[in-house]
């Protein structure tokens, strides 16, 4: 996710660490890196941070769950592996960070502040609840940052300017761009990365057909025997 200048401060606070903590952070689309013009501690970091600490962490069944928990205690110690590295690498962790005292494998909502685009669990897919907010100079430098990854599969942006929302989500390096949103998909549309580790081809929509045809060529020369 990106916010930019003009941005649309509270969508962004609240699709940023909703969209990169569902399902506990187990969806490849989920948007672990939040890029903002002022992401760290004051302003619209510190009401990310609040934000995602009232996030319910729970058993599914219960009412007004939003985390739920990781899927085993080897994914467990996984997560909490990358949280020690993001500490180590200089990053401020602001919330979470360990396991819940209860039965299950359960990590409240994880935000680092201070995250360079370079550390680890910037680079890497967690797949934990864990949120890493990346600062930004210019529209320029947050189209550099969200670019700088080996994954492409999707990007949100956040602005009160529709034509930098379309100027910016063509640069934006990624099968699925969501301007002022973020999650929303629809069966008619094509799904799938722009190269680099976020697979090759596309699910849904008519391009899913590709994946099941052999397209063949057959030349005929119609002055063969004159």
């Amino acid at each position: 996710h990106a916010g930019s200048a003009g941005a649309r401060l509270e969508g962004g606070v609240g699709a940023g660490p909703a969209g990169a903590v569902a399902r506990a952070g187990g969806v490849g689309a989920g948007g672990p890196r939040l890029l903002g013009g002022n992401a760290g501690r004051e302003g619209g970091g510190a009401r990310l941070v609040e934000r995602a600490a009232a996030l319910k962490v729970g058993s599914p069944r219960e009412e007004g769950t939003y985390v739920g928990p990781l899927i085993s205690e080897r994914q467990l110690s996984r997560v909490l592996g990358y949280v020690e590295r993001g500490v180590s690498d200089g990053a401020r962790l602001e919330t979470g960070g360990s396991r819940l005292e209860r039965p299950g494998y359960f990590v409240p909502p994880t935000v680092f502040t201070g995250v360079e685009n370079t550390m680890t669990i910037a680079r890497e897919e967690i797949f934990g609840p864990v949120v890493s907010l990346i600062r930004f100079r210019s529209e320029d430098d947050a189209v550099r940052i969200a670019n700088d990854s080996p994954y492409s599969l999707a990007a949100g942006l956040f602005t009160r300017d529709v034509r930098r929302a379309h100027a910016v989500a063509h640069r934006l390096r990624a099968g699925m761009v969501w301007v002022n949103t973020y999650g929303q998909t629809d069966t008619r549309l094509p799904w799938g990365g722009l190269g680099g580790d976020s697979g090759v081809g596309r699910d849904l929509g008519e391009a899913a057909i590709e994946n099941y045809t052999d397209r063949r060529a057959i030349w005929v020369d119609l002055r063969a025997g004159r």
